[in-house]
């Protein structure tokens, strides 16, 4: 969490009130909300409304299952979080082995099609052609969700043409437990009653609320991960490994490699004794012994895809970080006997 993000959620539970009361002190609180609400939409542009939730899986929740759209498609490489939002009724788009998805196989699908795309996938970090899928989508008729939890707010204009956006306050540096869907036109959602203009449940949680507000005015360094994934990019495939849809456009915090040979439970292992943080899969889903249907999508078999390691950076991921992360993996490579780094 930024620093200032932290400060805020102090302050909130500070001063926090219901702001849905219709006292002083709830009434307080909800300007602070309101105050909020503006700035996260000022934060990406936003002209239409701002939902806040508990987290990105929510907002999917929300919109895919909650929708008035006549049927639901996402593409084949979505996070679970999507998957189980959208039903065992969803049209399902495959992706190419780059992992894009074609705007031509949206162009068939028929008028008023819910199509729910991430931003930049969580496992590979391989970015959608946002701008591409919501003129395919408009032009047949249909709506875009995007799941934008991995977006940099800087990338914030990359959505503008999407109707509903889902948000994540943790992957933003904001607290964990918030997030927001992004609606263009609230028509597109059956109300539930309760707050968030009668779309969702709950008292707000104003505290995690401010933090997120306040973290998405601290920017991102894109530029700085930028220059670390290429160079993990690099430092890996000379030394045997593979870079999942390597030549596709990624976040440049993201990355997926595969080690030939060595099984990722075992990179995890000798990764995390040597101090480093990395998982098999999304985050979220790094404790399943399931294999990755994201990599299967791009055409990897069950065996290779349990060969793939997930990297991502934070805030502070330095150069040194990087370069004994890439000592630490040729050694894991040397001692499989399958290169010499």
């Amino acid at each position: 969490m930024t620093d200032g993000a932290r400060a805020a959620v102090l302050d909130g539970m500070g001063r926090w009130a219901n702001p849905s009361s219709p006292h002083g002190e709830g009434r307080a609180a909800r300007a602070a909300l309101e105050e909020a609400r503006a700035q996260v939409a000022a934060a990406h542009g936003w002209a239409g409304e701002v939902l806040f939730t508990s987290g990105a899986s929510e907002s999917l929740a929300i919109a895919l299952g909650r929708n008035t759209a006549g049927a639901v498609a996402i593409s084949a490489v979505e996070h679970d979080a999507a998957i189980r939002a959208a039903g065992e009724g969803a049209r399902v788009l495959p992706v190419e082995r780059d992992g894009l998805l074609d705007p031509d196989s949206i162009a068939a699908l028929p008028a008023g099609t819910l199509v729910g795309v991430q931003w930049a996938n969580s496992e590979t970090g391989v970015r959608q052609p946002v701008a591409a899928l919501a003129e395919a989508a408009h032009s047949a008729g249909c709506h875009l969700l995007v799941d934008a939890a991995q977006m940099p707010s800087s990338e914030a204009d990359s959505v503008a043409a999407a109707d509903m956006v889902a948000l994540s306050a943790h992957k933003r540096g904001g607290p964990p437990g918030v997030g927001a869907l992004l609606v263009r036109n609230l028509a597109l959602l059956r109300p539930s009653g309760g707050q968030e203009r009668g779309y969702r449940g709950g008292t707000e949680n104003l505290p995690g609320i401010l933090g997120y507000a306040a973290a998405l005015a601290e920017p991102e360094p894109v530029e700085r991960w930028a220059r670390l994934r290429a160079r993990l990019d690099d430092a890996l495939a000379r030394s045997g490994g593979e870079v999942v849809a390597g030549e596709s456009p990624r976040h440049p915090a993201i990355g997926s490699y595969r080690l030939p040979g060595t099984p990722s439970t075992a990179q995890l292992i000798r990764l995390d004794l040597a101090g480093f943080s990395v998982s098999a899969g999304s985050a979220c889903a790094s404790g399943s012994l399931k294999p990755s249907h994201v990599l299967a999508a791009l055409g990897y078999s069950e065996e290779a895809g349990r060969e793939v390691i997930r990297v991502s950076f934070g805030r502070g991921t330095n150069m040194e970080e990087v370069d004994a992360l890439i000592a630490a993996w040729r050694g894991i490579a040397r001692a499989t006997s399958r290169f010499a780094a």
